[in-house]
């Protein structure tokens, strides 16, 4: 008698090549830019000797492009903030790669340390600003690439924390 439960494969499924799907050139689905941000940040030669620091505005350096999407790489000194905004029809994914940057929603406020990411949809407003005494650095993925960063009020955003 078969049923479901007698189902096994034979061999190893990694020897039938028709049936693994071949590598993309470049990432299409969330999963994959979270992923490409996390191989950027993995490889610090690739980024750290670009990082530079501004005292009077917040530095950014555009590290890479390809079909539809930017990758940015972003210093932040003690004090400096994007003020609230969002990234118009763009998706992003946020990944901290040094210090210790605030995130501020309508929702709450959380501390992101080195090695966090936060993916945001479209219309996502966020305000992101280093409240610590030391320098941080992010890098950004945008898809598609960033084409406006409209500005909201401020006051939509509480200092309340937000639990995981």
């Amino acid at each position: 008698m078969n049923s479901d439960n007698d189902l096994q494969i034979a061999g190893d499924i990694l020897e039938v090549p028709h049936l693994l799907q071949p590598p993309r050139e470049h990432p299409v689905t969330v999963a994959e830019f979270v992923g490409l941000a996390r191989a950027i940040a993995a490889d610090r030669a690739q980024w750290e000797h670009l990082v530079e620091y501004d005292a009077t505005s917040r530095w950014y350096h555009r590290l890479r492009t390809g079909p539809g999407y930017e990758v940015w790489l972003l210093s932040w000194v003690p004090g400096q903030g994007s003020g609230l905004h969002d990234h118009g029809r763009s998706s992003g994914v946020l990944t901290v790669l040094e210090g210790t940057l605030t995130e501020r929603t309508e929702r709450g406020t959380r501390a992101l340390g080195a090695g966090a990411q936060r993916v945001f949809a479209p219309g996502y407003a966020h305000e992101v600003v280093n409240d610590t005494l030391e320098p941080a650095v992010s890098l950004h993925v945008y898809y598609p690439g960033l084409t406006e960063m409209p500005m909201h009020a401020t006051q939509s955003c509480e200092a309340r924390p937000v639990t995981a």
